[in-house]
């Protein structure tokens, strides 16, 4: 019993010291992006909302809406909306791993 014990404990030691790097990396990552918002964030962002605001004035202003739109324009923007329904209908067909309706 006292073998398997201590292969046990060696083997959680082998695991700890495997992880650690990618702990390490993670907790470093972590702290900077999940740490909570601070002020000084909320007037960068209400900034860049603004500058964003005044981009899409002066682009629908330049555009005025689906009248100045190339044919070509028309059909990616076609065929980007059913690229993004069609996986968005694969991605439910996978999570529900089958395809019609939920197996109950």
């Amino acid at each position: 019993m006292s073998q398997l014990v201590a292969k046990a404990q060696a083997l959680a030691n082998k695991f700890v010291v495997a992880a650690r790097p990618q702990l390490e990396e993670f907790w470093k990552y972590a702290k900077v992006e999940l740490s909570p918002p601070l002020p000084a964030d909320f007037q960068k962002l209400k900034k860049t909302a603004e500058s964003a605001k005044k981009v899409s004035k002066k682009d629908m202003m330049k555009k005025s809406g689906f009248s100045q739109i190339t044919v070509s324009e028309a059909w990616l923007n076609v065929l980007v909306t059913v690229e993004v329904i069609t996986w968005f209908y694969m991605g439910e067909v996978i999570g529900r791993r089958h395809f019609v309706g939920y197996k109950v």
